[in-house]
């Protein structure tokens, strides 16, 4: 792994070279605090080049570029960042609601202070003789109201899968809680967690988030002052992590709207402030997605109101903003993943084709990442 360069404060540079890239960002943080005796908390910033250089926030390991600059953020809970005028604290950058994509191994939560207790008394027990624990209705609440609000992080409308992974991670991680008699163990968390959700879901809607407010009308004969239902509007899919963010605390869709028109005037300029417009259409994301799922506006009207997502860096950033996988090196890796079959298709349509004298041969080339494109002589 190629050497990172840290930035601790504006005139102190410090390098440090990385034998292996890093399991997780947890893990270079924890090698950077040794490295250099750090004693604060803080987190990662790195100067992505897809952005011309600007700071993202580092919350995938993957996402960092095999030599980076990083820069470390003191915390702002942390005491000693507030102890004296000469430190700065950078603002953290602005990300969607959601930073994660549903994960491989379901993490099941802690829970209330009381039902952890419960639940390492019954595991101890359920060891020795094998018995199961029986709850009260408001620890089963707080288990479910805490998975549920898990859940949602990740995804508003999980499926029937996801919601099975999560019903066996709890049983797996607390055995007391398996059902006696069912061939699964935990068939009946299942059920409750899916009306769980959809109580959930219907509690964030009256309180006005828009992700699951636009698909809950319910206005009929008997209630014709209520919201029509929204039956042409879908739900999220599996890719999109932020599918309809709420406004940003603080704007509303008239402030919004001047940022837009700000960034039509910066496009059009010919030295345009690439800073700028990546930190407009950040701001105003939420307002993109409500025209795309609420006005169901065209695809060319959309590029003319937001010509930014004609630039290449745009395209990237919101495709990250909506998803969370960096564009390039998802196709890139996809890419790689297929030259082989492509190869070999390619050699055996040229043998067809072609005498034996004329061979098309196809060959990637490689730069220090990944494959750019594939060469055809």
């Amino acid at each position: 792994f190629a050497s990172q360069q840290f930035i601790l404060n504006q005139p102190i540079a410090l390098k440090m070279t990385l034998a292996s890239c890093p399991e997780s960002v947890t893990e270079l943080e924890k090698m950077t605090k040794e490295k250099f005796k750090i004693d604060f908390d803080f987190c990662l910033s790195y100067e992505d080049p897809d952005f011309d250089g600007q700071l993202c926030s580092l919350i995938d390991i993957e996402e960092l570029p095999q030599k980076a600059v990083l820069k470390l953020v003191r915390s702002q809970s942390d005491a000693s960042s507030i102890a004296s005028d000469d430190t700065i604290i950078l603002p953290h950058a602005m990300t969607p609601e959601r930073t994660q994509r549903w994960p491989d191994v379901c993490p099941v939560p802690a829970f209330s202070y009381e039902v952890e207790l419960i639940l390492v008394e019954g595991n101890l027990n359920h060891e020795r003789t094998g018995k199961t624990l029986k709850l009260s209705r408001g620890q089963k609440h707080d288990i479910l109201e805490t998975l549920a609000s898990k859940m949602h992080s990740f995804k508003a409308y999980p499926s029937d899968k996801d919601i099975s992974v999560v019903a066996e991670a709890l049983v797996t991680t607390h055995p007391c809680l398996k059902e006696p008699g069912t061939q699964t163990g935990w068939y009946g968390w299942k059920n409750s967690l899916k009306f769980k959700m959809g109580n959930f879901c219907t509690k964030l809607s009256r309180a006005g988030y828009s992700e699951v407010a636009v698909n809950s009308g319910k206005r009929s004969r008997n209630n014709p002052d209520k919201q029509s239902p929204h039956t042409d509007i879908k739900r999220p899919k599996r890719a999109e992590v932020n599918f309809l963010p709420n406004f940003p605390k603080g704007e509303d869709g008239s402030s919004l709207e001047r940022q837009r028109l700000q960034i039509v005037d910066e496009v059009i300029r010919t030295d345009k402030n690439l800073p700028l417009i990546a930190k407009l259409m950040q701001t105003t994301f939420s307002l993109r997605r409500k025209e795309v799922i609420n006005d169901d506006l065209p695809v060319g009207e959309i590029l003319e109101r937001w010509p930014a997502l004609k630039m290449e860096s745009q395209i990237c950033a919101e495709f990250h903003r909506i998803t969370n996988i960096n564009l390039k090196n998802h196709f890139y890796s996809e890419l790689d993943r297929h030259v082989p079959r492509l190869q070999s298709l390619f050699r055996k349509k040229a043998a067809l084709d072609y005498p034996s004298s004329c061979m098309i041969i196809i060959e990637p080339c490689w730069n220090s990442l990944s494959s750019d494109y594939i060469r055809a002589k």
